[in-house]
C-alpha cells in the first residue's frame, strides 16, 4: 500500500506506528490572522524619518521623532486592532472591542504625518493635507473596528462575564501547553497539541453561545486543562533530556483520553441545548392549542 513519504527530518514527519492518525485537518476550525502584512509593514515606514530626524537643527529633531513615535504607536494599535477584529469575527456571541484601537491608529496616523511635514516657518496647508490624506487612507486600508455588539440579543451579562473570564484563564492554559511542547522539539507532537487545543476550543464556542452550559463545562476548563498543561510542561522538560520512547506514547495517550473526553462533553452540551429548544417547542404549542390556535398542515405560508 502507499504511504505519503515523511520521516524523521521531514518538516511534516510521520507519526511513528502505533500513534493515533489526526482525527481532522490540521488547519480545521483556523483562519487566516489579518495582522500581519500590511500592518507589520507599518512598523518599517516610519524608519525613513530617522535620518532626517539626526540631520536637523533641534526643533526638527523633535518634531521628527515626534512623528516617528506617533507612526510607531499607530502601527501597533492598527495591529492590535486587527487581531481584536478577528477574535470578534471568530465568536458567533461577542462584544465590540471596548478600545478602538484602529481609528486611534488612524488619527496617530495623521498626527504623525502632520508632525512629519510641519515646518515652524512653512504653511500649515501642506501638513493638514498630508493629515488628512494620511488618516483616511489608513482607514480605507485597514477598516474600523468593530462598533456594535454581536449577537448578545436576550444575552445574560453577568453570565457572559463569568465565562469570559474562565476562557480567557483557559487560553493562558493553552498557551502555557504550547509553549511548553515546542521545547520538546517534536514537531508532531506540536501538531498534536494543536489539534487538541482545536478540540478544546470547540467546547470555548459552545459555551459561549449558552453561558448556562459553563455549569457542567466549568471541571474541564479548569480542572482538566489545568492537569494538562501541568502534565505537558513536565512531559516537555523530561522527553527534551532523554527522547523517552515510552513517556512520549504515555502523553500522547494521554492527549487522546483528553480529547476523546472534551468532545464528548461537546457533544452532549449540544445536546442538552436542543432538548431545551424541543422543551421550549412543546411548551409553546401546548399554550397554542389551549388559546385555540390549531395549525392547519396544509395551509399556505405567507408573510402576511
Amino acid at each position: 500500500m502507499a504511504r505519503r513519504f515523511g520521516g524523521k527530518y521531514s518538516p511534516t514527519p510521520q507519526a511513528p506506528a502505533g500513534d493515533t492518525p489526526p482525527p481532522r485537518h490540521p488547519f480545521h476550525g483556523k483562519a487566516p490572522s489579518r495582522a500581519g502584512g500590511r500592518a507589520n509593514v507599518a512598523f518599517f515606514v516610519p524608519l525613513v524619518l530617522l535620518p532626517r530626524a539626526f540631520t536637523s537643527d533641534p526643533t526638527g529633531l523633535a518634531l521628527t521623532l515626534s512623528a516617528f513615535g506617533a507612526l510607531i504607536l499607530a502601527a501597533w494599535l492598527t495591529r492590535e486592532g486587527l487581531r481584536a477584529e478577528d477574535a470578534w469575527h471568530a465568536r458567533k456571541i461577542a462584544r465590540r472591542p471596548a478600545i478602538p484601537r484602529k481609528i486611534f491608529g488612524s488619527v496617530l496616523t495623521g498626527l504623525g504625518l502632520f508632525l512629519a511635514g510641519f515646518s515652524p516657518d512653512g504653511s500649515l496647508l501642506p501638513p493638514l493635507i498630508y493629515a488628512v490624506l494620511g488618516a483616511g487612507l489608513h482607514s480605507l486600508s485597514f477598516g474600523l473596528d468593530p462598533l456594535t455588539d454581536k449577537g448578545m440579543e436576550g444575552v445574560d451579562t453577568f453570565q457572559q462575564d463569568r465565562v469570559a473570564r474562565v476562557i480567557d484563564e483557559a487560553e493562558k492554559h493553552l498557551a502555557a501547553m504550547q509553549q511548553a511542547i515546542r521545547r520538546a522539539g517534536d514537531r508532531a507532537l506540536e501538531a498534536r497539541v494543536d489539534r487538541f487545543q482545536g478540540t478544546v476550543r470547540e467546547m470555548f464556542r459552545t459555551v459561549e453561545e449558552d453561558p448556562r452550559d459553563l455549569t457542567a463545562a466549568r471541571k474541564y476548563l479548569v480542572v482538566y486543562l489545568l492537569g494538562a498543561r501541568d502534565a505537558t510542561i513536565k512531559f516537555a522538560d523530561f522527553y527534551g533530556r532523554t527522547r523517552d520512547g515510552a513517556a512520549r506514547r504515555d502523553y500522547q495517550t494521554l492527549l487522546d483520553d483528553l480529547e476523546a473526553n472534551f468532545s464528548a462533553r461537546t457533544r452532549a452540551l449540544l445536546l442538552d441545548d436542543r432538548a431545551d429548544l424541543d422543551v421550549e417547542i412543546e411548551v409553546l404549542r401546548e399554550r397554542l392549542q389551549r388559546e385555540g390556535v390549531r395549525p392547519d398542515p396544509a395551509a399556505p405560508i405567507t408573510g402576511e
